[in-house]
């Protein structure tokens, strides 16, 4: 199996779990077949097919279809690319989702989805499909000589070199440093050991559904709202969302598995109900994945974005007048919200459960989704009035489980432009908190110079 290294670089604990999973699916392959394995090749797959169309004489090209905006227009251009080579592309499911986003918003008369009751009105047309078995076997690799030359991507701008303590080697050739088409190293990569706990790789992922399926009380009567946001060792919901992004789960096997258990007669009667329950947060998912596929880039920012509300918060994107999308930076339009900003983002504002929670999030990628709202309504309506697209590009550089549809989805939400427009209800930096831990365990873990 081959695999081409995209143009796109995850940032540090994401790095970690994606080579988790690509080294993972590797072992797994050759469990399969001991002469197979992932086979990595260094080079965009813009440029990179075209030359392995003719080098390799391929006649089909497979893969998973990708409603991201910039996926689409990666997709359509390769595509383009091997219909002039005469290879067959072969129609491909999409893979990221219980509903295929695009059908999801043809469903719902061609407009986003702004609710989990469109969701569900929308999928009566449509069915989850259940995944399909793994493969048994796996024939032997073909012909992998390369006889072109690499084209490299433009280095600039480097989304990680903050996270950089080496020599970035990622396309010092075509098939890595080894010429063994590996899986590349965080080594390779020049990146800092990353300081997550939480790892990739089916093998782990199928583990933590077994013991979610094993453990038919929890998967039945699981609420996201009682969940507890300070529990931390363990956490107190599936901690799947990574798998998800990374792909290393099915959320269509989780939601079948879900289903099995729910359905039996001895479960019915205490199972909770969407939108709270695991089949509710799934749903959820889907919702974003649909606004963003049927609006495109502008789903992520509030300019040209018909659905998002505008509110003249204090450091605002700057805006491409070309493209009409955002440029990436922003004007300080005040000094302190600067400051604030960068306090929040840094946990340093002297609000002990704010400030818990970022520490988190930067130690291991990852915090509670009660967590989450209760640093986005800080940052926004709830205290400092900066823009949530501020909030949001923090998120992106920090998540492992980070999705572009349901992070600015759920930023727009907090920050009540879209999706949800209760802003008097705000989450308090002090009592919520003393809900589920009255004695400040996780603030004296995340930020212990308050524990002394």
């Amino acid at each position: 199996m081959k695999l081409g290294l995209s143009d796109e670089l995850s940032m540090l604990m994401e790095s970690t779990r994606r080579l988790d999973c690509q080294s993972d699916l590797s072992a797994s392959i050759t469990k399969l077949n001991r002469n197979s394995k992932l086979f990595v090749i260094r080079e965009a797959p813009q440029t990179l097919l075209p030359k392995l169309f003719k080098a390799w004489k391929i006649t089909h090209l497979v893969f998973e279809r990708d409603t991201d905006p910039y996926a689409k227009e990666r997709d359509a251009t390769v595509i383009d690319l091997a219909r002039e080579a005469g290879v067959d592309v072969v129609a491909t499911r999409h893979g990221r989702t219980l509903y295929d986003p695009d059908e999801l918003v043809k469903a719902h008369g061609g407009k986003p989805t702004m609710s989990i009751s469109q969701v569900q009105h929308a999928a009566e047309k449509l069915t989850v499909p259940k995944p399909l078995e793994s493969p048994r076997s796996l024939p032997d690799p073909g012909d992998l000589s390369l006889d072109f030359e690499q084209t490299q991507p433009p280095q600039e701008p480097d989304i990680n070199s903050i996270q950089r303590d080496g020599e970035e080697r990622s396309y010092s050739s075509l098939s890595g440093p080894e010429n063994d088409f590996a899986v590349p190293t965080m080594s390779e990569l020049g990146l800092k050991p990353a300081t997550t706990p939480h790892r990739g790789g089916e093998t782990n992922a199928l583990a933590a559904l077994d013991a979610l399926i094993a453990n038919e009380h929890y998967t039945t009567t699981f609420s996201k709202p009682e969940t507890a946001p300070t529990a931390f060792s363990p956490q107190s919901t599936t901690l799947l969302s990574p798998h998800h992004h990374l792909g290393s789960l099915s959320v269509r096997l989780l939601y079948w598995r879900v289903q099995e258990v729910i359905q039996k007669p001895s479960n019915k009667p205490k199972a909770t109900h969407i939108p709270t329950n695991l089949i509710g947060q799934l749903l959820f998912r889907d919702m974003y994945f649909a606004a963003q596929a049927a609006l495109g880039y502008p789903f992520a920012q509030t300019h040209n974005n018909p659905t998002t509300r505008f509110i003249p918060w204090h450091l605002p994107s700057k805006i491409d007048p070309h493209t009409n999308l955002v440029t990436g930076s922003y004007t300080i339009d005040s000094q302190q919200a600067e400051t604030w900003f960068q306090r929040w983002k840094h946990g340093r504002t002297g609000f002990p459960w704010i400030d818990a929670l970022m520490r988190q999030l930067r130690l291991e990628g990852w915090i509670h989704h009660l967590g989450r709202h209760a640093v986005a309504c800080f940052l926004t309506r709830g205290g400092c009035y900066i823009d949530w697209e501020r909030g949001a590009e923090v998120f992106e550089e920090w998540l492992i489980d980070h999705e572009t549809s349901c992070n600015s989805g759920n930023w727009q939400w907090l920050s009540c432009t879209a999706f949800y427009a209760q802003f008097y209800r705000c989450y308090s930096p002090i009592a919520f908190p003393k809900k589920t831990d009255p004695e400040g365990e996780f603030v004296k873990h995340f930020v212990p110079e308050l524990g002394r």
